[in-house]
């Protein structure tokens, strides 16, 4: 019999986050916040060490759903080494804590979205077509603040398959009251000479520069490169990676061959290998620039983002396990 029991909403968080039911990075880190924040309310008894035990066990159960995402990770260490180096000496202390670092996490993931809108949109220019690829709120704010301006009417969707996140993109865009084109994931070449900008989300970004987003992404970088067309990655800085700077690779998850064909269609074809990753690595010269809270800046000077974050003992932070992000900068 496990000596805790994790609480019924967080294991419906968790496997939704899992079963891509709540999708996209920041929604993914701001619901693994809440769900820290649920089991702290829902703890019974026990004294500040057992909730200190407790709660990172409930971490590292969420942090466990999706292994790319590096916001998923972020926003647990987030609230749980501010918990580890407040060390409260009650267990109302202690939930409290916990509690309003989840509700402080979330209210500046919100936040940062609405100011990479704002960012981004200064980057379009009136009259310019786009394309985006799977579900990013970053991406969108980018979009819809900018057809707000005036500057952008038209956008092509890509579909995004297995799981078509490119159907919530298209109708999140088509609400805001722009015109929208949505488009079969193997014709973005076709269309790429319609378009002057690409705008994508991120999942991940290394040090070096390199976005890793839904798959398909770097198939859209690589003929907008080609056609010269500009590509645009907005992104919270929370989702840079801090691992990848002493070298560490992001894993590319793969997920069920079902999400591609029916269970039927495997037990008829036993000869063929299904193989579904979700994610691919666009390389830092595919990009013009990445669209973040803190600023824009080139994928090139990621690793500043990360120094920024972490300080220069960045090997020390990151035993840590932590993620900074300055309180100071949500009350300006």
């Amino acid at each position: 019999m496990p000596k805790f029991e994790i609480p019924r909403k967080v294991i419906e968080i968790r496997e939704n986050i899992r079963t891509m039911r709540i999708r996209g990075a920041g929604r993914i880190a701001r619901a693994a916040a809440e769900a820290l924040a649920i089991a702290a309310q829902e703890f019974k008894g026990g004294d500040v060490r057992e909730f200190i035990e407790y709660i990172n066990i409930v971490g590292d159960y969420v942090r466990s759903a999706r292994p790319t995402a590096v916001s998923l990770p972020n926003a647990v260490s987030y609230v749980l080494t501010r918990l580890q180096r407040a060390k409260p000496t009650s267990l109302d202390e202690a939930k409290d804590l916990v509690i309003k670092t989840a509700e402080y996490f979330i209210e500046y993931s919100r936040k940062a979205v609405k100011i990479i809108g704002e960012l981004g949109a200064k980057r379009l220019e009136y009259g310019d077509v786009v394309m985006t690829h799977c579900h990013s709120t970053a991406a969108v704010s980018v979009i819809v603040t900018a057809h707000k301006l005036g500057k952008v009417n038209k956008v092509y969707v890509k579909e995004t398959r297995p799981k078509l996140q490119g159907l919530i993109t298209a109708k999140a865009l088509a609400d805001a009251g722009l015109d929208v084109i949505l488009i079969p994931d193997s014709s973005v070449r076709y269309f790429m000479k319609k378009v002057s900008k690409v705008i994508v989300g991120a999942d991940t970004v290394a040090a070096n520069g390199a976005v890793i987003n839904k798959i398909g992404t770097s198939l859209v970088a690589l003929v907008a490169k080609e056609a010269r067309v500009r590509t645009y990655v907005a992104t919270e800085t929370y989702k840079f990676s801090p691992r990848t700077v002493i070298g560490e690779l992001v894993p590319i998850e793969v997920r069920d061959p079902t999400e591609i064909v029916s269970n039927e269609w495997l037990r008829n074809n036993p000869g063929v290998e299904v193989y579904n990753p979700v994610f691919d690595v666009t390389p830092p010269e595919y990009i013009d620039a990445i669209i973040t809270e803190k600023g824009i800046i080139p994928p090139q000077a990621a690793i500043l983002i990360l120094i920024e974050e972490y300080g220069l003992s960045i090997k020390e932070q990151l035993k840590e396990h932590d993620f900074v992000i300055r309180e100071e900068e949500l009350r300006e």
